[in-house]
């Protein structure tokens, strides 16, 4: 099998999932994220102890793993988390780098990048459990909506810098982090988000969602999403460069791992969330 031929393979199987698990929200999708967000720590730690690092990985997988669980259990009213819950996990993993690794174990590193890795998976994809029951949202449809929306854009992020910097090219990004990435790519990269996201809000998020932006919001979410996404692509860019690997793991043939198909998410899904309470308002009847 091709190399293409499996990325196509993986992205048949895989879209569709992913698009199912979100439409049925609740614990399926606080599974997905959980699981995900396991996966994903422990390609990270991976990557910390190529770098010269020493996390507390199995802690810091199983922390990511419930962070999900813990956003899934607090909508259900099962717990109230309140933001206090943050710096007590911090404080938890530091002072189990105190017995852990001791003087001699580079507690600073360890302890450091531990926290990095729960906050920069889990923290982070635990948002797609809050955007599918962000408060505007009522009903399955609109709620699946909410979450897909800064999927989709992401992708078109993604598709727009490709194809703008491989047909006008021009001076580099940032070459030191990723050689590949131009400015003409980025320009149009937000140009794409941004007539993508005009377009799902036209023909999908008002008539079957009833949310809507101002003209100025949407160019704002979409700007602010397409920011996000690059800079989520370029921070794990920098992870691997630092520990001189080619790809974050294997989990999806022709793809690499989590890391890498979800590079960009980390970072837009709370910056979605963020904007959403900013910026969307009910659709005007």
């Amino acid at each position: 099998m091709t190399e293409l031929v499996r990325r196509v393979v993986v992205a048949l199987i895989g879209a569709p999932l992913a698009v199912w698990l979100i439409w049925l929200g609740d614990a399926p999708l606080a599974t997905m994220a959980a699981v995900l967000s396991a996966i994903g720590a422990w390609e990270f730690f991976r990557i910390a102890r190529e770098a010269g690092s020493t996390p507390l990985a199995n802690l810091g997988i199983v922390l990511s793993a419930l962070i999900p669980i813990a956003v899934h259990a607090h909508y259900l009213g099962v717990v109230q988390i309140p933001i206090i819950a943050v710096p007590l996990v911090v404080l938890a993993i530091i002072a189990a780098t105190i017995w852990m690794r001791g003087v001699d174990g580079r507690p600073i590193g360890a302890a450091s990048s531990t926290v990095l890795g729960v906050l920069y998976t889990g923290g982070t994809l635990s948002y797609v459990y809050a955007l599918r029951y962000f408060n505007y949202a009522v009903g399955e449809t609109a709620g699946a909506l909410v979450v897909i929306l800064p999927v989709i854009l992401t992708w078109a992020s993604d598709t727009g810098a490709y194809f703008t910097g491989r047909i006008i090219g021009g001076r580099r990004l940032m070459s030191s982090v990723s050689p590949a990435k131009t400015i003409s790519g980025a320009i149009g990269a937000l140009v794409t988000t941004t007539l993508v996201c005009a377009l799902f809000v036209h023909y999908a998020l008002r008539p079957y969602a009833q949310l809507s932006f101002t003209p100025w919001g949407l160019a704002l979410f979409a700007v602010g999403i397409s920011v996000a996404a690059q800079v989520g692509d370029l921070a794990e860019s920098l992870f691997k460069r630092d520990a001189r690997v080619k790809d974050s793991g294997t989990l999806f043939p022709g793809h690499g791992g989590v890391l890498d198909r979800l590079d960009s998410l980390f970072f837009v899904l709370p910056v979605a969330y963020a904007l959403y309470t900013w910026l969307l308002i009910p659709a005007p009847t």
